[in-house]
């Protein structure tokens, strides 16, 4: 199931142990190499009062999420950054996906990101919700990306194979975009190996609005 990263940032932590709510999701922590919500940063009263309790909660302790909440046994499964080499070096990178540029490899700018959808399952970001330019926007306010369009991410854009004109193939349906689903990332912190030939000869990828 898809879901849009805003809504899931905005939900509490429930506790099975508890019964009830004990943190609240204050920012996901994505690894851009991946494209995925690795970890959600976290606040509340147990946090700020038990300074034995991390501040961290790995996705793949996420038992499920449901319209209350994300649910985990307890408390327990929260971390720290020093506690998890992995995290802490995804979050010294400080890399915010909501608000970098989009734009395609031949320089056009498409907008700036405003939010994302990502796998419930895997937290895997899936689609970018891109806000276009005003003078676009005034007949396309919104543009949804495919993660097989990325071609490059850095700390200021996101580079896209092709614009959404040049593009237009015809709608898949679910089984045929699961299976695209898949990371195809180049890493941002090291020189793409896209080249243009790479452009020419694919034509599976897809823009939808």
């Amino acid at each position: 199931m898809l879901l849009v990263g805003s809504k899931v940032s905005n939900m509490p932590i429930l506790s099975l142990h508890v019964g009830g709510p004990i943190a609240e999701i204050r920012e996901a922590i994505i690894d851009p190499e991946e494209l995925q919500v690795v970890a959600y940063s976290l606040d509340g009263p147990i946090i700020k009062n038990d300074p034995e309790v991390g501040n961290i909660l790995d996705t793949q302790d996420v038992r499920e999420i449901s319209n209350a909440g994300l649910i985990v046994d307890s408390a327990d499964r929260f971390t720290t950054r020093e506690d998890v080499i992995r995290f802490d070096k995804i979050m010294n990178l400080e890399f915010h996906l909501v608000g970098l540029k989009v734009v395609t490899t031949d320089g056009k700018k498409l907008g700036k990101i405003v939010d994302y959808t990502l796998d419930s399952g895997t937290f895997m970001i899936y689609q970018l919700i891109v806000q276009r330019p005003f003078m676009s926007s005034l007949l396309d306010p919104e543009l949804t990306i495919n993660r097989s369009q990325i071609v490059e991410i850095d700390d200021f854009k996101v580079t896209i194979k092709h614009d959404k004109a040049q593009v237009k193939m015809p709608k898949k349906d679910k089984k045929e975009e699961a299976k695209e689903f898949v990371p195809n990332f180049t890493n941002p912190f090291r020189k793409p190996a896209y080249t243009e030939e790479d452009s020419i000869e694919d034509n599976s990828s897809e823009i939808s609005e």
